[in-house]
């Protein structure tokens, strides 16, 4: 199987997160913007979007939506599904390292740990590719990986719909210790109306420090760290800054542009 075999497969995939809320999502966002914004919210990205419930709700709701990328057949199941809603939504096939806008974002979103740069360099080029894109005042929410390095993780769920079942494996353990890897496998089991399928995507990333998150986005110079703090898949608490907790498996990071 090839490497980004999964992600070739956006039906599959749309399937196997639909346990989130895009609903609760986009209330979260507007409760965000409402606390942190300094610009006037009309248009938001959504950063390695794949099928993105999340701005077909935003959509909905009357926004602008851009979804960027690297996969062609995400962007094309997207724009499907947009068209069949009677959603417009914009796309743009692009690597999340190295883009730019033509027309500005207001509100910038990546979701499900995507953020995985594999060294210091490609995270410095994604704040960049971001901070241009935004508008001043604009936001750009991170819902995170953990921020635990020395919990290992292996999570397994079942989602149906319309006759196709996908039991999804996700797996990570840290590898090592210098060079801050570990490894990250996604699995698919599919049952699509009887015809069985499996898909396997595996993947070395490096994991980024807490503080060393910090000094990269101050490296940057384009952004303010405005805080972390604690959240699942649908809701993040503002009560619960992550220095005040314990788990610090699910969270979120918020920066507002310069």
């Amino acid at each position: 199987m090839t490497h980004m075999e999964i992600y070739k497969q956006p039906l599959y995939y749309e399937i196997a997160f639909s346990f989130i809320d895009p609903k609760e999502q986009a209330d979260s966002f507007g409760e965000i913007i409402k606390r942190f914004s300094k610009a006037k919210v009309k248009r938001f990205l959504d950063i390695a979007c794949g099928p993105s419930l999340q701005l077909r709700e935003i959509a909905k709701r009357g926004y602008e939506a851009v979804g960027l990328d690297l996969n062609p057949e995400m962007l094309a199941y997207l724009r499907k599904r947009a068209k069949e809603e009677g959603l417009k939504i914009e796309t743009i096939q692009a690597d999340m390292y190295n883009f730019r806008l033509k027309e500005k974002a207001d509100f910038a979103f990546i979701m499900m740990g995507s953020l995985d740069a594999t060294s210091n360099e490609k995270f410095l080029s994604h704040l960049a590719s971001v901070a241009a894109s935004l508008n001043k005042g604009g936001l750009y929410f991170i819902q995170n990986v953990t921020l635990d390095w020395t919990m290992e993780a292996k999570s397994t769920w079942t989602m149906t719909r319309n006759g196709i079942t996908v039991k999804t494996t996700f797996e990570s353990r840290f590898k090592d210790v210098l060079s801050q890897t570990y490894a990250e496998k996604l699995t698919l089991e599919v049952s699509d109306n009887g015809e069985k399928k499996r898909f396997v995507h595996e993947e070395d990333l490096k994991f980024i420090f807490p503080r060393e998150f910090k000094l990269l986005v101050e490296a940057n110079g384009e952004f303010e760290f405005l805080g972390w703090w604690k959240g699942n898949c649908n809701t993040w608490h503002f009560d619960q800054p992550l220095e005040k907790v314990k788990n610090l498996s699910d969270n979120m990071v918020l920066l507002r542009r310069k």
